[in-house]
């Protein structure tokens, strides 16, 4: 049974999610602030969090920096609908989506249900060793490393899919919505904009910046030569 905890100072949001998700059959745990979320997930290693940003004492985005020293477990942020900073924010911290309030429920319930499933996919096909080598890069999608140059270096699971995707597909563009498709799901109707800001990541991790191409208005290109 999924575990999944909600971090949420709002008592009417916690009730009503939490009703959704165990009808779900989900195990939920629940936190009204930022200090008690942060504790119950490290100690209880929930499959998924639903975080609000909005916390008294320790905010969210606080909540995630701490958590993401410490673990890649998939957090969905739940956002004021107005405050594009703190989505943008939100993204670069760690966060894997996010919703923004007010929200459906069921839009909320359906997030989580496909980020359970692309997860549980991904350990039921982790045993598939295929590794790409290029002239810079290598990406081994069973062992899920990344070597740039010789060095390993650490990627969260939505900035390692998003590479997988690109280098699988060397040389086309793929558009915002078909990256969309490949990681968060056929289903997934959020903003396109998290692909650029994990694109972004990813960049700036690999140190190579030119690998992975901008087709303005369109997509991006994976661009380095095969060994």
């Amino acid at each position: 049974m999924p575990k999944i905890l909600v971090i949420d100072d709002e008592p009417s949001i916690v009730r009503l999610v939490k009703s959704y998700l165990e009808a779900e059959g989900y195990q939920v745990l629940t936190a009204s602030d930022g200090a008690a979320g942060l504790k119950s997930a490290l100690a209880n290693k929930p499959d998924l969090i639903v975080l609000d940003i909005m916390l008294p004492g320790m905010d969210g985005l606080e909540v995630l920096a701490r958590l993401r020293e410490e673990s890649d477990v998939y957090v969905i942020l739940l956002t004021a609908k107005t405050e594009e900073v703190d989505k943008v924010v939100g993204l670069s911290v760690g966060a894997d989506d996010y919703v923004s309030k007010p929200f459906s429920p069921r839009e909320l319930t359906a997030r989580v249900k496909a980020a359970l499933r692309r997860i549980q996919k991904r350990m039921d096909t982790g045993s598939e060793h295929v590794i790409m080598s290029f002239r810079r890069i290598q990406v081994d999608t069973g062992a899920r490393r990344v070597i740039v140059n010789g060095e390993e270096i650490d990627l969260t699971a939505i900035e390692f899919d998003l590479l997988a995707a690109l280098a699988e597909n060397r040389g086309r563009v793929l558009t915002r919505q078909q990256l969309l498709e490949k990681v968060w799901g056929a289903n997934y109707f959020g903003d396109t904009r998290v692909v650029d800001v994990h694109l972004g990541h990813v960049r700036q991790k690999l140190g190579a910046e030119e690998v992975i191409a901008t087709v303005r208005g369109i997509g991006y290109r994976f661009e380095d030569e095969p060994l």
